[in-house]
């Protein structure tokens, strides 16, 4: 291999901005440590409001083996968990973008440095920087098509978001690890009150340094260190005003421009989103017509009911939220309807009601079932839903009844309920 770089971005020349150089990338870079550490702490709550664990129905990443070592049974308290934790990962995700890009145009040089493989510990460095480049590109990729409920990869969103967040945090963990020295040095070497005022006109590279981020032949300035970070804030700034909205509720959902909209039924009270009609998922007038029946199995039981004799049952009302994985929640809309311990009861497991399997008239798709714990069923606030808002649930919302938990994932708060089986084996 020449040792001479062939003329293009391989050679130090082409890149001549002045504001490249170790404080510029240590500060997005220490504004991504920060980020980046809260996104990936609030992936994995998300992962394990799932309860992966408590039955294959539920476990969207199969074969986790060891990296499933946190999963802990997820709680009903707060209630407004999940809207949390999600919405901060979705819309802090979102608003990392352009310092992520920021960074990533700070560290280019760095991705065509020549001779690309110089040693066998060079070949394991530039190794370590794919996959934190690609890690972090991909992770960032497939959640935002997520957001935006656009599924064009192939296979899981959940197994390939899973995977790759493990695989680009121990790209990240070592890139921090070897880093850090040079990153505290870096931000030591200047202070935020100057950059902050150095105009364009007096803007200076940093000095040479073997980083091979100081450009070798800078062109002059044609904005600052300050319009850089401004741009870069401004971005971010812009995009959290555009996303936060979908994740807060109220008068500023009209705000989230960049949420996944057309999936608002019109107005009154049943006017909240969805994600999927009824139509989307097969369902049909006769699944949820007079025909219906809920049926209720226990060890050795089994009652099934018309939804007037549901409604017949003990009704509670119960003040909740839905929350889903693309970030979007409602505010708390009053549902009623019976407990799901009362409807434990009904087959005889009055005293420390199990678990419960829900299947849906749902025609197939990914959650047409899910598996609730223990501790969800007896949250008194749990209940099949018959009404919301004082009116009956449309068909898109679920009619005849379905699933309302507290700090439960969306999609887990099943629709269009036919069966209930509590105790039922996982």
């Amino acid at each position: 291999m020449p040792s001479t770089p062939p003329p293009g971005p391989a050679r130090p020349s082409f890149w001549r901005s002045p504001l490249r150089g170790p404080w510029l990338t240590s500060v997005f870079g220490l504004v991504l440590l920060v980020g980046i550490t809260v996104l990936f702490v609030t992936g994995l709550l998300s992962y394990a409001a799932y309860n992966p664990d408590l039955a294959p129905g539920n476990d969207q990443t199969p074969e986790k083996g060891w990296l499933g070592f946190y999963l802990f049974s997820w709680p009903t308290n707060p209630y407004w968990l999940y809207r949390l934790t999600q919405g901060v990962h979705v819309t802090l995700g979102v608003v990392l973008i352009p310092i992520l890009l920021g960074k990533l145009w700070s560290v280019v040089p760095k991705l065509f440095s020549w001779p690309p493989l110089r040693s066998p510990s060079h070949a394991l460095e530039r190794l370590s920087v794919l996959l934190l480049v690609g890690g972090v590109l991909f992770e960032f990729v497939t959640g935002v098509l997520n957001i935006q409920l656009h599924y064009i990869f192939p296979g899981s969103f959940y197994t390939l978001h899973f995977y790759g967040a493990w695989v680009f945090i121990g790209a990240f963990i070592v890139h921090i690890a070897f880093r850090i020295p040079t990153m505290t040095k870096a931000l030591r070497s200047r202070r935020w009150r100057t950059v902050l005022r150095t105009p364009t006109a007096r803007t200076e590279p940093e000095p040479a340094d073997d980083t091979g981020l100081v450009a070798p032949d800078p062109a002059p300035p044609t904005t600052s260190r300050r319009g850089v970070l401004g741009l870069v804030g401004a971005g971010s700034l812009g995009l959290l005003i555009v996303t936060a909205g979908q994740s807060i509720g109220g008068s500023l959902r009209k705000t989230a421009l960049l949420a996944p909209h057309g999936q608002e039924p019109g107005t009154g009270p049943n006017g909240f989103q969805i994600n999927k009609t009824a139509a989307d998922v097969g369902i049909r007038a006769r699944d949820i017509g007079p025909a219906w029946r809920l049926t209720v199995r226990g060890p050795g039981r089994e009652v099934a009911l018309t939804r007037a004799q549901v409604l017949a049952l003990p009704q509670h009302v119960a003040g909740l939220p839905i929350a889903c994985v693309e970030g979007w929640s409602t505010d708390d809309q009053d549902w009623s309807g019976v407990r799901l311990a009362d409807l434990a009861a009904l087959v005889g497991l009055r005293q420390s009601p199990p678990g419960v399997f829900v299947e849906s008239a749902q025609r197939g798709g990914t959650f047409s079932s899910t598996h609730l714990r223990d501790n969800q069923v007896r949250d008194p606030r749990s209940l099949l839903a018959l009404r919301v808002n004082g009116a009956d649930l449309s068909p898109d919302h679920g009619y005849p009844a379905r699933i309302i938990v507290p700090a439960n994932p969306g999609v887990h708060n099943t629709k269009w309920v036919t069966r209930l089986t509590f105790g039922a084996a996982q």
